[in-house]
C-alpha cells in the first residue's frame, strides 16, 4: 500500500477528457498521475482519427449547441470554459496546423490523430505528468482508490480524483463501462449506457447486401419526424450507417425502443425539386433501360437505384417516380450495439454533479467526458465537448482544493 500523497491528483482514464484534465492541472502546478487500463493511451482517439481527425466545427455557437440536444445547457457551460476557438488554438500550439473543410468541420492539416497525440504526450511529459498504463481502477476501499496492476493490487489516496473512463463504445479500445458498479455502490445513479452514433438495421435482400455493401449514398437528406439533416448514408450488410444517420440516432433509437421500428425518409436527389426531377424523367429514354434512364436523366447512382427498387416496384408515371425518389421510406428494425457504436449515451446524470462536475455523493471526485450523460453526433461535437469537460473538471479540482485550504492559494 502506497503512502498518501495529499497534493497529488489522480486521473483515471487516458482518453481526450482525462489527458486534458491532466494538462490543465499540471499547468497550474498540481502533481498529476494518470491511470489507464490499456497498455497504451489514447487508443479510441487514434481510431477516431483514422478517416481524418475531426476536431470541432466552425459553425456559430447557437447552431453548435443545438447538436447536444437535451444536454445543450450543460455543454454551453463547458464551451464557455473551452470553446471551439480555444481547441483550435490548443491544437496549433502543439505544432499541428488546422484547416476548415467545405462542410465547416475543423481538421488538423495532417488529417491524422497520431502526430497530435505524440505532440500532446510530449507536452504532458514536460509537465511532469506520470502515466501508469495497465492500471485498472476497480473502486474505492474506504477513502482509497483501488487499482489492479501487473504488480498486484495498489491503493492510492490522492488529494482529488478525476474519473474519465469513457462510455462503453468500442470496448476493445478501453472504454468498457466496467466503472458503473463502482459508482452505483458509492450511491451515484447511472443511466444505462446505450449506443449513440451507430448504424441501424434494415432488412436488405441478399442481392443488395452482396452487391452494394460499403457503397455510399450522397448527397442525401434524411428526415425523421420533424428533423431533417443533409449528409451521406453508407449501405452495409446489416443496414445503414454514416454521418447523416448519426445526427438522427438519438430520436431513432428512442422510437425503436418504444415502437420496435422507425421509418427513415431519404431524399435521393436533394438538389432537385420534385417538379424538375419529374420533368427530367419525362424525357424520352429511347433504347435505354429503365436503370440507365434513372442513371442518366434522374442522376441516380447504381446503389441509389438498387435502394429505390428494394422498397418496392418502380411506380408508373414520372410524377409518382419523382415523388418516390424524393421520399424513399426505409424501415429501421434495430440499432447496432455498443461494440459497433462510436459513442454512448447514458451515464452520470446532472443531478449527481455540481456545476464543477464534482460528484455530490463523493466530494473531491470529479467526472469528465463520456461518463456523463450527454451525447452528440459526429462532426467535431464529440471531441469538443469531451475536451471541454476535462478542462471544467480540472478547474473544479483547483477550486475545490482552494476551498479545502482557505488560507492557501491553489497549487
Amino acid at each position: 500500500m502506497t503512502e498518501p500523497a495529499p497534493t497529488t491528483v489522480h486521473i483515471i482514464g487516458a482518453g481526450p477528457s482525462g489527458l486534458m484534465a491532466a494538462e490543465t492541472l499540471a499547468t497550474a502546478g498540481v502533481p498529476v498521475v494518470v491511470h489507464d487500463r490499456m497498455p497504451s493511451v489514447g487508443r479510441k482517439f487514434l481510431m477516431a482519427g483514422r478517416g481524418g481527425l475531426n476536431l470541432t466545427h466552425s459553425e456559430p455557437q447557437e447552431a453548435f449547441l443545438t447538436r447536444y440536444g437535451l444536454a445543450q445547457d450543460r455543454v454551453h457551460d463547458w464551451l464557455d470554459g473551452f470553446s471551439p476557438d480555444d481547441l483550435t488554438a490548443w491544437v496549433e500550439g502543439l505544432g499541428q496546423p488546422t484547416f476548415v473543410g467545405s462542410s465547416g468541420r475543423v481538421f488538423p492539416r495532417a488529417m491524422k490523430a497520431s502526430p497530435l497525440l505524440r505532440a500532446w504526450l510530449g507536452r504532458l511529459a514536460e509537465l511532469g505528468i506520470e502515466i501508469r498504463t495497465r492500471s485498472r481502477w476497480t473502486g474505492w476501499r474506504d477513502e482509497a482508490l483501488v487499482f489492479d496492476t501487473p504488480d498486484g493490487e495498489r491503493l492510492e489516496t490522492p488529494a482529488a480524483t478525476v474519473l474519465a473512463l469513457g462510455g462503453a463504445s468500442w470496448p476493445r479500445l478501453g472504454s468498457d463501462g466496467a466503472w458503473v458498479p463502482a459508482l452505483e455502490a458509492a450511491g451515484v445513479p447511472v443511466a444505462p449506457l446505450v449506443p449513440a452514433n451507430a448504424g441501424f438495421d434494415v432488412g436488405w435482400s441478399d442481392v443488395l447486401a452482396d452487391r452494394f455493401a460499403g457503397q455510399v449514398l450522397k448527397p442525401v437528406t434524411l428526415t425523421f419526424g420533424d428533423q431533417t439533416v443533409r449528409g451521406e448514408l453508407v449501405v452495409t450488410r446489416y443496414g445503414v450507417e454514416g454521418g447523416g444517420i448519426y445526427a438522427l440516432s438519438a430520436p431513432l433509437r428512442e422510437a425503436i425502443a418504444a415502437e420496435g421500428t422507425a421509418t427513415l425518409v431519404v431524399d435521393l436527389r436533394p438538389d432537385l425539386s420534385e417538379a424538375v426531377l419529374a420533368e427530367r424523367l419525362a424525357r424520352p429514354r429511347g433504347k435505354d433501360s429503365l436503370t440507365n434512364h434513372l442513371r442518366k436523366a434522374g442522376g441516380l447512382s447504381p446503389v441509389a437505384i438498387a435502394v429505390l427498387r428494394e422498397i418496392g416496384d418502380i411506380p408508373p408515371g414520372f410524377e409518382k417516380l419523382a415523388k418516390r425518389i424524393k421520399a424513399v421510406r426505409l424501415k429501421l428494425t434495430g440499432m447496432q450495439g455498443l461494440a459497433r457504436a462510436i459513442s454512448t449515451a447514458g451515464g452520470v446524470g446532472r443531478d449527481s454533479l455540481d456545476p464543477s462536475l464534482m460528484l455530490t455523493a463523493r466530494p473531491g471526485v470529479f467526472v469528465a467526458g463520456e461518463m456523463i450523460d450527454w451525447e452528440a453526433p459526429t462532426g467535431g461535437y464529440l471531441l469538443q465537448a469531451s475536451l471541454a469537460s476535462g478542462v471544467v473538471a480540472a478547474r473544479g479540482v483547483l477550486q475545490w482544493q482552494a476551498s479545502q485550504s482557505p488560507d492557501k492559494s491553489p497549487v
